[in-house]
């Protein structure tokens, strides 16, 4: 029998960002991921405080980065690979109405350190922008994917990894803990995105799923240095290839690329930039959202060792390590969840 802390299963960023907790505290843990959940790694990976539709402030957006951030940092270095890239996010004026309605929401104190009050022109011949931009300021992008990809190489090299379904009806519930197959745990987490629906525990609980799309291309003669929202985003990866995001689709939940999406998000685009370009890849995920927008954090009604984290949505890189945090100070410090991610407000 191995006796560990923890079971944790799904390594996406709720996965991590909660093993993060245990190992910043000594806990130890093991691992359970199938690779059958692909919204982390087809995400766009934007950490940025405001909502663009709106110009209002993401909830607890100050407290979401201060956990975030320095965490990712730490991760940059402790696995050798580059995350943060940091990049300013320049939102495309449609009107002077919108531009006066940008002042009006940089005039709050929470959003007065992430709104720049200047008004960026345009000077991009492939980008229509007469109107220019508003910059949103403290933005950038996590490179995702190889986060995923570092961090289950480094669980595998401290065996920690167990690449192969979890299996629910090999659970055993004891008084002081639950017994999994050769393993003894003190908790488990399910950390498993849109993979909930299969769980038994927590298929209850009012996931809203939405497949979400994202194309890269390749556009020479684009050159842009920075994050552009104008109906799509635009996300530079260097090397003049771009992400264009993303789609929401409620119906069809699987993880194949669509013909339907390529057409909407190139239309987007087209509207957008007038330069050639050329579509190099296109990946969909299915984002694990909830109905009023808020994570989903919480134990089981009747199995209090075994706890949820999941319904990180489309902000995932912010609100994981904020969550996970509140999740552990539940179990370890008897700390109260907020209510406002609670999974009791819907029990």
């Amino acid at each position: 029998m191995i006796q560990v802390d923890y079971i944790v299963v799904g390594i996406g960023l709720a996965g991590i960002s909660f093993c993060e907790q245990l190992r910043a505290n000594n806990k130890s843990f093991v691992v359970f991921d199938n690779a059958s959940q692909l919204s982390s790694t087809v995400a766009g990976g934007l950490y940025n405080p405001v909502v663009l539709k709106r110009f209002t402030p993401v909830w607890k957006c100050q407290e979401q980065l201060e956990q975030a951030l320095p965490m990712y940092e730490r991760l940059e270095q402790e696995l050798g690979v580059k995350l943060d890239y940091k990049l300013p996010v320049y939102r495309k004026f449609a009107s002077l109405e919108e531009q006066n309605h940008w002042f009006t929401a940089s005039d709050k104190p929470i959003l007065s350190k992430y709104l720049s009050t200047q008004i960026v022109k345009n000077t991009n011949e492939a980008v229509e922008a007469p109107f220019g931009f508003g910059e949103v300021l403290e933005t950038g992008r996590i490179d995702v994917r190889t986060l995923i990809e570092a961090y289950k190489n480094e669980l595998q090299k401290n065996n920690q990894l167990n690449e192969t379904l979890f299996d629910y009806d090999e659970l055993k519930f004891e008084n002081n803990g639950i017994e999994y197959r050769d393993i003894k745990a003190k908790h488990i987490v399910f950390a498993e995105g849109f993979g909930i629906k299969d769980n038994p525990f927590f298929n209850n609980l009012p996931l809203n799923p939405a497949k979400g799309e994202l194309l890269i291309i390749h556009a020479p003669e684009l050159k842009i240095d920075y994050v552009l929202k104008a109906g799509a985003f635009l996300i530079p990866l260097g090397d003049d290839n771009y992400i264009v995001g993303a789609t929401y689709e409620w119906k069809d939940l699987t993880n194949q690329p669509s013909e339907v999406a390529k057409e909407e998000l190139s239309a987007k685009l087209q509207k957008i930039i007038n330069c050639p370009f050329t579509i190099v890849n296109q990946v969909a995920g299915v984002r694990p959202t909830v109905k009023d927008r808020r994570p989903l954090v919480g134990h089981h009604a009747d199995y209090r060792n075994m706890y949820v984290l999941n319904g990180l949505g489309t902000r995932g890189v912010m609100i994981g390590p904020y969550v996970a945090s509140q999740l552990y100070d539940f179990i370890e410090n008897e700390l109260p969840l907020e209510s406002e991610i609670d999974i009791k407000r819907f029990q």
